[in-house]
């Protein structure tokens, strides 16, 4: 008799899933390489770097494939490779996948036949869900929400010019060391020629004092599920933020499709700025004139199909974790 919580639906050979462990690891290190170079040399990098700082994460933990909920992955040699847990005082393996956070070993007669009593390792589902059973269920209830509801496609990014509005005028410092393409002037301008309608609590709250009356809405922590909508940017990036607080149950895959859309919307969200990113190589989305909102508009519904693709699937990891036990 065993619970859906450490019986595995499906068990992986070592030579079915370490190769997909280090597909995943080569593809994180391709969509980081930007990143990567600028911090090998000391530099800092005003568009990517957002996405380890707004998002901390540690790199080893982006190169970690997890196969998701109720799969068992059978460990080479029996597991026999790794540092045991009376190895005395060295360090735990990183590699050792049974000890890694929430990882269990399966039940004996979840692995093939063998002499050398191979082990196999697992998402212990009880155990996650006693420290992340809230944070799983307010995720699928976010998601669902988002995805329900149509995209809107009027803000044009005024978000990040509401950002600086007004800094010279109030000696404050601008969130990034670059220069202003417009001005100071300009920029104020934009924003008071155009309505600003951000409905994403986690960027209005970096508007400056001045640019928050400004707003239509006023989005807070308690309306995010009510307000958040697939048309967002921000909400869109934030798929990452999820599959990170879902951490194992979430399949490899799915992590790096969720942060390779937060970087290409980072892209945008920058290139449609306030700011001069020209020495990036990126040419500006002018969104104070029309041929620029609508190149935003046009990449904003891009993003929002990608994103509600991503949304269905992180629904069903939710789905898998919160799942009912069953007994066998």
């Amino acid at each position: 008799m065993r619970d859906a919580g450490t019986s595995p639906a499906r068990v992986l050979l070592p030579e079915e899933w370490l190769p997909l462990a280090a597909a995943h690891a080569e593809r994180a290190d391709a969509l980081t390489a930007v990143w990567r170079a600028a911090r090998d040399a000391g530099r800092k990098h005003a568009i990517e770097d957002f996405l380890f700082t707004y998002y901390p994460t540690r790199l080893t933990h982006l190169r970690r494939w997890h196969p998701g909920v109720g799969v068992a992955l059978l460990l080479p040699d029996g597991g026999a490779g790794a540092l045991e847990p009376d190895a005395g005082d060295a360090a735990p393996d990183p590699e050792d996948r049974r000890t890694w956070r929430w990882h269990t070993t399966a039940p004996d007669d979840a692995a093939p036949d063998s002499r050398e009593a191979p082990q196999a390792v697992m998402l212990d589902r009880d155990a996650f869900l006693a420290d992340r059973g809230d944070t799983v269920r307010y995720v699928r209830e976010l998601l669902s929400a988002t995805t329900s509801r149509p995209g809107t496609f009027g803000c044009f990014g005024l978000h990040e010019w509401a950002m600086v509005y007004r800094d010279r005028e109030a000696g404050r410092d601008q969130r990034h060391p670059l220069p202003l393409r417009l001005g100071h002037a300009g920029t104020d301008a934009v924003v008071e020629a155009n309505p600003v309608r951000c409905s994403h609590f986690d960027a209005f709250r970096f508007f400056t004092p001045e640019a928050t009356g400004r707003n239509q809405l006023r989005p807070t922590r308690a309306t995010q599920v009510g307000l958040e909508q697939p048309g967002c940017l921000h909400a869109n990036m934030d798929l990452y933020k999820w599959c990170l607080k879902l951490g194992p149950a979430v399949p490899g895959d799915l992590l790096l499709d969720a942060f390779e859309l937060a970087r290409d919307i980072r892209w945008t969200d920058m290139a449609a700025s306030p700011y001069d990113v020209s020495e990036y190589g990126v040419a500006a989305v002018e969104i104070e004139t029309p041929h620029g909102k609508a190149e935003y508009v046009r990449r904003q519904r891009e993003y929002a199909e990608r994103s509600n693709a991503l949304r269905l699937r992180l629904i069903e990891v939710c789905d898998a974790a919160l799942a009912p036990r069953s007994i066998g």
